[in-house]
């Protein structure tokens, strides 16, 4: 089976990454997991049209993808994904809770605190290896 290809978005505002918490998901692994947010590409769309849609929808912000940072392919007991994660900077408005039932901006110092999702873990792993101004943002 194919993975399905997913975006996340390292959403960076004041030098803090945005992270948001699942609630109750069909698969109990992802109950309560702390991810990045995003979501499934669409067929014809690209990784930045994806990005920009899945924050609209669930967070009901504006981003800027800036640039790419990762992508890998992890196996869940059930499905696997292609996780592709860009740097983003929000645009407007704060984060809204359309899909998740919590969020909080943290240093990258912070993210190995939280229980996060399996696909995201690697993400975390280069963010806490990185120096944070490496994640500043390129273009303005």
């Amino acid at each position: 089976m194919n993975p399905i290809q997913v975006l996340a978005a390292v959403i960076i505002k004041d030098q803090k990454i945005l992270c948001v918490q699942r609630g109750t998901h069909k698969y109990p692994y992802l109950t309560n997991k702390w991810e990045f947010p995003g979501g499934k590409m669409e067929a014809g769309e690209s990784q930045e049209e994806t990005i920009g849609r899945e924050i609209r929808e669930e967070l009901s912000m504006e981003i800027q993808p800036i640039k790419h940072l990762l992508s890998h392919t992890h196996h869940y007991p059930n499905f696997s994904i292609e996780l592709h994660t860009w740097l983003c900077k929000p645009l407007s408005g704060e984060p809204q809770l359309n899909e998740h039932v919590a969020a909080v901006w943290l240093d990258a110092k912070d993210l190995k605190k939280l229980d996060w999702a399996e696909a995201d873990v690697a993400v975390v792993e280069v963010l806490s290896e990185e120096k944070l101004l490496t994640l500043k943002h390129e273009r303005n």
